[in-house]
């Protein structure tokens, strides 16, 4: 369903402890300990029991979505395990046992509306799959839009890995947005695009329609098959070179080397608490893009066109702080309650 996005996020787990291990200035070295829980949600849970204990591992690399991260959180609580999530979420969590290493909505989706709405119009469709990242995301974009006085004309949600378009793909072609946030996942977000884009051949839409996503990247654009070219994501990092392996990739293997820096020089800290551990590194010297307070990392946010196959940056912002919780909504104001339908 979304294992494009799995495989990347492992190779850059991968890739980080071979240049960990290669790299003789550090007193660390990575053994890795793999379970495959093959996109099942039941199986996250007892996995990473297993690895914890069954092995001298303590700290995990992986989820993908944050379905599965929840799932393993109160193992991790249980076990005393860490878990470096490096991949975009939704926000509203902080979990002492979690590395929050990607971006929350105040670095990607707040940032990529705060640029569609003036450039593109305020008339958007929201479509993302039915779960956390797609509920979340519609909501916090919701409260954007309404507060830059645009207007949400749908928001509909499918099952993950679902493909049946039509009632949507039929409602896009009769409301004419200025644009469509994609939080789809996987299969149903390929789908979408290749459906999205002969819709876009159509004499009303003209080539016109832009799709924003938050959670696609460049490991993607081979499984959507060209159907994204055009495409407008906020993220972290892109390729500078075209590459394939994309932000997943790359914060995978940056956190890798975070977890390494944090243990350099300091024997025996793989068992502390995150927090801790951040601590006693942070009083030593050392410098880490993860806040003390609630484990995000500063991230910039870089706003990209997918043109030819490879993401041409649009903009870029500074490196922020993280705000989980959105505590700062200096900008937003809360749209009139509502009852929603959702399909």
């Amino acid at each position: 369903m979304y294992a494009a996005l799995a495989r990347s996020t492992r190779l850059g787990v991968l890739k980080g402890v071979e240049e960990v291990n290669a790299d003789h200035a550090l007193d660390v070295e990575f053994r890795v300990v793999e379970r495959d829980p093959e996109g099942r949600l039941d199986r996250y849970a007892p996995l990473c029991r297993e690895i914890l204990r069954e092995s001298a591992a303590r700290h995990i690399f992986g989820c993908i979505t944050s379905a599965s991260r929840k799932e393993v959180i109160p193992e991790l609580e249980r076990f005393d395990g860490v878990l470096w999530y490096p991949v975009p979420y939704e926000g509203f969590e902080a979990s002492e046992r979690v590395a929050y290493t990607h971006s929350c909505p105040n670095q990607h989706l707040l940032p990529l509306l705060d640029w569609a709405l003036p450039e593109l119009g305020a008339r958007a469709y929201l479509v993302g799959s039915n779960y956390i990242w797609g509920w979340e995301m519609a909501q916090i974009a919701r409260e954007r839009i309404a507060a830059a006085g645009g207007q949400v004309l749908g928001d509909r949600y499918l099952p993950i890995g679902d493909t049946e378009l039509d009632h949507i793909i039929d409602d896009i072609r009769a409301l004419k947005p200025s644009f469509v946030l994609n939080s789809l996942v996987g299969d149903s977000s390929y789908a979408f695009l290749g459906r999205l884009a002969d819709l876009k051949r159509e004499a009303a839409f003209a080539g016109s329609l832009t799709v924003l996503s938050c959670n696609f990247s460049e490991s993607e654009i081979k499984a959507a098959g060209g159907a994204a070219e055009g495409l407008v994501a906020a993220g972290p990092w892109f390729e500078p070179a075209g590459g394939v392996g994309g932000s997943f990739h790359e914060m995978a293997r940056q956190s890798v080397h975070e977890l390494a820096s944090l243990l350099h020089g300091r024997p025996g800290t793989e068992v502390l608490p995150l927090a801790e551990l951040l601590e006693t590194a942070i009083r030593a010297g050392h410098t880490s893009k993860l806040d003390p307070a609630h484990l995000h990392a500063v991230q910039p946010t870089i706003i990209a066109r997918l043109e030819n196959g490879r993401f041409r940056e649009i903009k870029r912002l500074p490196a922020r702080r993280a705000d989980p919780y959105l505590t700062d909504r200096s900008q937003t104001a809360r749209p009139e309650l509502r009852l929603k339908v959702v399909s």
